[in-house]
């Protein structure tokens, strides 16, 4: 029965052995396709070339300087600055020089704005009047210009046309009859023509006859109404100059110069082989192990994987004693006679 249970353990072991190498080709794997991801989202950088290489060599010394013409918009993090062999030395990065080629032409320009407005008030119309006011021109200059209020001018956009309802009083005393005929039916006023719209009468001198009061004479009073007509301003047109300097780049050049040193001459020493047959023979497979690649090593598995095979671990160990202990007992029972 002990027998059955080491088989059991045996058993465990050999399970969590084959599986070592798979969790580490699965970790192995996942670690590649991260690598894959984070090159995909990192953007390759650009390259730039140089246009002149100098080389001089002083006391030993070698240098070798890289020129780069680039202009403004050029980012000049793209130069190559790493250390590299070239003819047998090692050069190394001393400094990068900066040589600002770029020149500016300024002149005076203004630019007249053309605004609506519904007042003619200027103190509103300054209110309403941008502080500043960027500029590109025709010809390639740009700017930012400022308003001169001495050349706000405010003119009448437009009229439209009013009609209103005007009226004048008239009064006619001593008339004898309280008749509208009696009264003018139109007048002048203002220059205007008004026409009759409606009397108030008034007695004046009264008489008495047999006791009774009898109006002898009226007074008219008269109102005259008519229509009225005139202009009235729609709106404004604003005029105001934008004055000041604009500019523009003739040259957007820059000239970068990477200087690299060198102080070591880096020489390959030839394998020269012994007289003899046998020397040489020994010397050329002496060199040839040399030069033999070594294989890798296996990879150990990564301590991601460990932490995978540890369940499993614990999943065998577990049935190896449930089934053993079961085993064990059944084996006692039968030995007495129980089964």
């Amino acid at each position: 029965m002990k027998k059955r249970i080491i088989g059991i353990l045996g058993a465990a072991l050999m399970l969590m052995c084959m599986s070592a190498p798979t969790f580490a080709a699965a970790s192995a794997e996942e670690q590649q396709t991260e690598a894959i991801t984070e090159a995909a989202v990192i953007p390759p950088s650009p390259t730039v070339y140089p246009a002149e290489v100098r080389a001089s060599e002083e006391n030993g010394v070698a240098r070798l300087e890289k020129v780069y013409y680039l202009t403004v918009r050029d980012d000049p993090a793209a130069i190559p600055t790493d250390d590299f062999d070239r003819e047998g030395r090692h050069y190394t990065l001393l400094d990068v020089l900066k040589t600002d080629l770029t020149e500016t032409d300024t002149k005076d320009f203004t630019e007249v704005i053309t605004l609506e407005s519904a007042t003619k008030d200027v103190g509103e119309i300054i209110k309403a009047l941008e502080p500043e006011l960027e500029v590109v021109t025709e010809d390639g200059y740009s700017g930012v210009l400022k308003p001169d209020y001495t050349t706000i001018n405010v003119e009448a956009a437009g009229y439209r046309t009013n009609s209103w309802t005007v009226s004048a009083k008239r009064t006619y005393p001593n008339l004898s009859d309280a008749d509208v005929s009696l009264i003018p039916k139109s007048i002048e006023d203002g220059g205007r023509s008004l026409t009759l719209a409606n009397v108030d009468w008034q007695a004046g001198n009264t008489d008495y006859v047999d006791g009774d009061a009898l109006a002898v004479r009226y007074t008219a009073l008269a109102t005259y109404t008519g229509t009225a007509t005139g202009r009235s301003v729609t709106g404004y047109t604003v005029t105001v100059d934008y004055t000041g300097e604009v500019s523009k780049s003739s040259s957007d050049t820059i000239i970068y110069t990477a200087v690299f040193s060198s102080t070591d001459k880096q020489t390959v020493e030839p394998v020269i082989p012994t007289s003899g047959d046998e020397s040489g023979e020994a010397g050329n497979k002496s060199a040839e192990e040399t030069v033999a690649p070594t294989p890798a090593p296996a990879s150990a598995p990564s301590s991601k994987s460990c932490l995978l095979l540890i369940p499993v671990g614990v999943a065998a160990l577990g049935a190896a004693g449930y089934f053993g202990r079961k085993g064990y007992k059944h084996y006692i029972n039968k030995k007495r006679g129980y089964e």
